[in-house]
């Protein structure tokens, strides 16, 4: 490949990237292209995208970008993968990709998060924790919480104090 081309190739690289702060390196090669299509059509319906590259093409084309560790100590043609909502989420749906039987070839070969080059293991790791929705839910849940206790020991007192003074009406007409 000529310079010229490889020079193109790379710009087209580093403006498909642009934006992208995370993502996930998968091996593809050696899958069908049955298997090839299966796995991008699902990661499409959850807005993932997929990028077969080689990478010593993609480490030029994102040389200072928070993606550039991802490509030290990695060989041959690879696939990125990034989008979703939140790193988190890539994770789990990648995770789920590895764990299936249906795809076998697929393997995990790293990531970056933040700018760190991440490992397999780690990126597995980061597949257990929660999601951005998970944790905001958590949040609210916590923030509500003691509000809601407050607001339960407020009531409390004042039903007790509504039943007496009824039960304290009734017995005054009961006499009347």
């Amino acid at each position: 490949m000529s310079k010229y081309v490889k020079n193109l190739v790379t710009g087209d690289i580093k403006n498909r990237l642009e934006g992208v702060a995370d993502a996930v390196l998968v091996n593809v090669i050696g899958m069908d292209s049955a298997s090839t299509f299966s796995i991008r059509k699902k990661l499409r319906s959850k807005e993932i995208n997929m990028l077969v590259i080689k990478t010593s093409m993609a480490a030029r084309a994102t040389d200072g970008t928070s993606l550039r560790p991802m490509f030290d100590n990695q060989a041959g043609s690879l696939a990125l993968v990034w989008g979703c909502e939140d790193f988190v989420s890539l994770a789990k749906e990648v995770a789920d990709i590895v764990k299936s039987k249906e795809f076998a070839k697929f393997e995990l070969r790293g990531g970056v998060m933040d700018g760190e080059a991440l490992t397999p293991e780690q990126v597995l790791a980061i597949s257990k924790w929660p999601s951005r929705t998970e944790q905001i839910s958590m949040l609210v849940g916590q923030i509500l919480s003691p509000g809601s206790n407050l607001i339960s020991q407020i009531l409390s007192g004042g039903s007790n104090l509504a039943g007496q003074v009824k039960t304290l009406i009734e017995n005054k007409e009961g006499e009347a």
